[in-house]
């Protein structure tokens, strides 16, 4: 049975991802934002809980809240990052845009071994998770969804009655709102949409309500 929980981290209230397949006891990690030791180790105390061994990092991007907590999971777990091939700028210069924020200057994040491909499937235990490609707020960004639970992980594409920010390097408001239209926005009705940031919210509401769309 496929499950999600999430965390809400660092000075950004970004959400952190485990979905896990409770019969496997299997998990991936999605978007690992904690910023602080005790952030770290919450994430930690719940994989533990939850008795489920991490077996992939995801990305949905790699703005530096989505990679806070990047070079934790890396040591804890051994897991390298997995993201858009667009996505690694981001990644590399990771430490410099924290430093530009005024934040203290992290370690470096452990750069992909290899990179998502858009309409690829990610599976551990019985879970599927489709990858689909939802640039716009991002170069490259990702959504992960699982048909079987009836949910996506969005990243920061789409939000409860609002879309990503379209203002910063790499974005663009067109590609965010095709990307909204084509590749979330078709996905069943009652499909819950797991955003980056805020609460839940579901492509139906969404659709209806958003003012962006």
């Amino acid at each position: 049975m496929t499950q999600i929980v999430h965390l809400e981290v660092s000075p950004f209230a970004e959400n952190t991802y485990l979905i896990y397949d409770s019969t496997a006891a299997e998990a991936v990690l999605i978007d690992p934002g904690c910023y602080t030791e005790a952030e770290r180790e919450l994430l930690r105390q719940t994989v533990e809980r939850l008795q489920v061994r991490p077996v992939r990092l995801l990305l949905t991007h790699a703005h530096l809240d989505h990679v806070f907590g990047v070079a934790f999971v890396h040591r804890q777990w051994g897991l390298w990052p997995e993201c858009a091939r667009e996505e690694l700028p981001l990644l590399e210069h990771y430490p410099d845009l924290c430093t530009l924020y005024g934040l203290p200057r992290p370690e470096p994040a452990p750069l992909p071994r290899r990179f998502i491909e858009a309409g690829e499937v990610v599976t551990f235990g019985n879970t599927r998770l489709e990858v689909r490609f939802t640039p716009g707020h991002s170069p490259g960004g990702l959504s992960f969804y699982c048909a079987e639970a009836g949910f996506v992980v969005a990243g920061d594409a789409l939000f409860y009655e609002s879309i990503g920010r379209t203002d910063l390097p790499g974005s663009h408001h067109d590609t965010l709102i095709h990307s909204i239209r084509t590749q979330l926005l078709t996905l069943p009705d009652e499909t819950i949409v797991y955003p980056g940031h805020g609460p839940t919210t579901t492509v139906r509401h969404e659709r209806t309500y958003n003012p962006f769309l």
